[in-house]
């Protein structure tokens, strides 16, 4: 239920043509998947911060990445 609580705190957006086209070109530029693609291109639109683990991400300007262990 705490997880549900905080999953509620955050905003869901859409995913427009901007951000797409966007994501299409981050994806292409830096070999990303899709799916990292259109995260990227998400915050960067709206000036969010992005953390991960995920380590396509490593290395990746703007992105702070936090190696699993």
């Amino acid at each position: 239920m705490q997880i549900i609580a905080v999953m509620h705190q955050g905003k869901v957006v859409d995913l427009d043509s901007s951000i797409a086209l966007r994501a299409a070109k981050i994806g292409h530029e830096l070999k990303l998947p899709l799916a990292d693609s259109i995260i990227m291109a998400t915050a960067q639109h709206y000036g969010a911060l992005v953390w991960t683990q995920d380590s396509d991400f490593k290395g990746i300007d703007g992105i702070n990445y936090i190696q699993k262990g």
